[in-house]
């Protein structure tokens, strides 16, 4: 890679991670689902960049189907969840948020010093950014364990395939492409799934807060 493209993954390598802060502070659902969307945009502007950087042409290929799959098709699909379960309402978090950005400053710490040694193993020019790639699967871990609503966890865990597949794209140079494959349909699948889910929640119990699903093993 030149020092250009190193310049310019690092960046958005940066980008993501401020975008995953910002999703763990913020409140309303409507925002969450346009910060997902602006990472899915990160990953298409990564992918891109490591393909022009190392001639390998499927990469364009996984940054199409990024681009449909995280910044048009899942948004769209959020959006169509919220609208129909009418939560566009401030999400509870069980942390208040200023503890919550402290813990989250401790994760990106402890994620920097997991990385090191594996980063030295990777052959890619920008390995740099696997600390920051492991950050981000923490920080929406962590998004996932401290939000009581289903409709956030969702977002939470399509965050941290977010940061999966960074780590994958921009420290080993890409997957083979049946894999990307593979995890697009996954994770598709996965949101279909959840949002079934969600409506028998809401169904059941008429809220989305799954500490009511508690009542089940008092049942």
């Amino acid at each position: 890679m030149s020092g250009l493209s190193i310049q310019l993954i690092d960046f958005l390598a940066a980008l993501l991670l401020m975008l995953s802060f910002a999703m763990i502070s913020q409140r309303r659902i409507l925002s969450l689902i346009h910060l997902f969307t602006l990472q899915g945009i990160t990953l298409v502007a990564t992918t891109a960049i490591v393909a022009h950087a190392t001639g390998q042409e499927h990469l364009y290929l996984s940054a199409g189907l990024t681009f449909a799959l995280k910044v048009i098709l899942i948004p769209l699909l959020l959006h169509r969840i919220i609208d129909r379960l009418n939560v566009r309402w401030d999400v509870e978090t069980l942390i208040n948020i200023p503890t919550l950005m402290i813990i989250g400053i401790v994760l990106v710490i402890v994620a920097f010093d997991l990385a090191l040694p594996i980063a030295k193993l990777s052959t890619s020019i920008a390995r740099g950014t696997l600390g920051i790639a492991l950050a981000c699967v923490l920080l929406s871990l962590m998004m996932m364990i401290t939000r009581s609503k289903a409709v956030p966890q969702v977002i939470g865990f399509l965050s941290l395939e977010n940061g999966l597949f960074f780590a994958a794209t921009a420290s080993t140079n890409g997957m083979p492409m049946v894999v990307e494959l593979g995890i697009a349909l996954d994770v598709l699948v996965g949101v279909l799934i959840l949002g079934v889910f969600m409506f028998h929640i809401r169904e059941q119990f008429e809220s989305l807060d799954i500490r009511h699903l508690e009542r089940l093993k008092e049942d």
